[in-house]
C-alpha cells in the first residue's frame, strides 16, 4: 500500500467560471471495475473535454496575488502524468480527500472522481481532516489490495473578477460572500485574541459548531505568525 499526498491551495472566480456538474452522487460506490486496467491519462482527456477555455485576464490575476498557481485542469495532468508511471490507474486507487466544505471545493473533488473513481473524504471547514484517526483508518483498509492511494487536502481562498482576495461571486446570490468564510472567521477571532481585545471562548465541546471551534483552536499557536 503506498499513499500520494497532492498538498493544494484553491482559487476561485465567480461559480461561472466553471462547469459544475449535476448536483449528488449518483453511487457510494468507488467505480472499481473487476479487470478494468485502463491507465488515468485515458480519461483525463474526457474529463476536460468541452469544459470553457480558462480566462486569461483572471488566470493573470490569480498569478499576481499567488505566484506559481496552477489550474485544476494543470493540476491533474501533472498528477495524472507522474501517477501513471508509478503505476497508479483507477482499478488499484482509492482516491481521498480532505477538502473545506463549500460547495466550490467540489469542482476540482469531482473532476478527481471521474478520473479516479468515488472519493472517501476526509475533509470538514477550512480542508481539516475532521475524520480523523478513525476516518483515516476506515480510509486506508479501503485500499485496494497491493493498490495506492491518491490523497489530496488543502484550503481554499476567493478572488473576485475585480481582485479581492477573501472574497467571491457566488451564482444566483448577489452578495459578494467571505472564502474560505470560516478561516476568515476562525482568523477574526484570532486577531482578536492576538491584539489583547478578547478573551479564549472554549467552544470547541459544542456539538453545535464544533468543527469550526476547532479550527479556531488549531491556528491558534500560530497567531503572532498569522
Amino acid at each position: 500500500m503506498k499513499i500520494f499526498i497532492v498538498p493544494l491551495a484553491l482559487f476561485f472566480s465567480s461559480t461561472d467560471a466553471f462547469n459544475v456538474g449535476p448536483v449528488g452522487r449518483v453511487s457510494t460506490r468507488l467505480g472499481i471495475v473487476e479487470g478494468q486496467t485502463s491507465a488515468a491519462s485515458e480519461k483525463l482527456a474526457s474529463v476536460y473535454e468541452g469544459k470553457p477555455a480558462e480566462n486569461e485576464t483572471f488566470d493573470k490575476l490569480v498569478k499576481k496575488n499567488f505566484p506559481g498557481a496552477i489550474s485544476n485542469k494543470d493540476l491533474a495532468t501533472r498528477v495524472v502524468g507522474l501517477l501513471d508511471e508509478k503505476g497508479f490507474n483507477p482499478s488499484n486507487t482509492l482516491l481521498c480527500t480532505s477538502l473545506c466544505a463549500d460547495e466550490l471545493a467540489r469542482v476540482l473533488e469531482d473532476e478527481f472522481v471521474d478520473i479516479y473513481g468515488n472519493n472517501f473524504n476526509l475533509g470538514g471547514l477550512s480542508g481539516f481532516p475532521f475524520a480523523g484517526n478513525t476516518g483515516f483508518g476506515a480510509m486506508a483498509a479501503h485500499i485496494p489490495d497491493d493498490g495506492f492511494c491518491l490523497l489530496i487536502h488543502g484550503p481554499h481562498v476567493g478572488i473576485t473578477k475585480e481582485g479581492q482576495v477573501g472574497k467571491v461571486e457566488r451564482s444566483g446570490i448577489a452578495l459578494v460572500d467571505n472564502c474560505c468564510g470560516s478561516a476568515i472567521a476562525a482568523s477574526n477571532y484570532l486577531q482578536g485574541i492576538t491584539n489583547g481585545g478578547a478573551a479564549i471562548t472554549p467552544k470547541i465541546q459544542q456539538f453545535s459548531d464544533f468543527q469550526q471551534g476547532a479550527v479556531q483552536e488549531l491556528i491558534l499557536p500560530f497567531g503572532k505568525r498569522l
